[in-house]
């Protein structure tokens, strides 16, 4: 399941009695800050959660899957994620669907619907 910024602004809304304008606004600072501190080149810290840093990849010969050719990919940065022991720790508890197929308990107001 994906969670979308709509999903988030309801959780807010049920969790925090908060407006749904106000939970919006609250999500989208959220994103904008993380976007902008990454894009200016500093690491970004979530307690619990675990972060996220940017990598920078030297540009190195490729080549093109469909003809074969030489190419060589382009230098850049790309943003990693490296999840906390706390956040890993939750991931792998017993039922979840890797250890035996069993799918964690998700509460029900938070259930996609099905769409016909």
């Amino acid at each position: 399941m994906t969670v979308t910024k709509e999903e988030l602004t309801h959780i807010l809304m049920d969790q925090l009695g908060l407006k749904q304008m106000d939970c919006k606004l609250l999500v989208e600072a959220f994103f904008i800050t993380l976007r902008e501190t990454l894009a200016s080149g500093e690491e970004v810290k979530l307690s619990g959660f675990g972060s996220f840093k940017l990598r920078e990849k030297s540009a190195r010969p490729g080549r093109n899957p469909r003809t074969g050719a030489p190419h060589e990919v382009t230098a850049r940065r790309v943003v990693t994620f490296h999840a906390s022991p706390n956040l890993r720790a939750k991931c792998n508890v017993k039922g979840h669907p890797h250890h035996d197929g069993a799918d964690l308990p998700i509460p029900e107001k938070y259930q996609r619907k099905a769409t016909a």
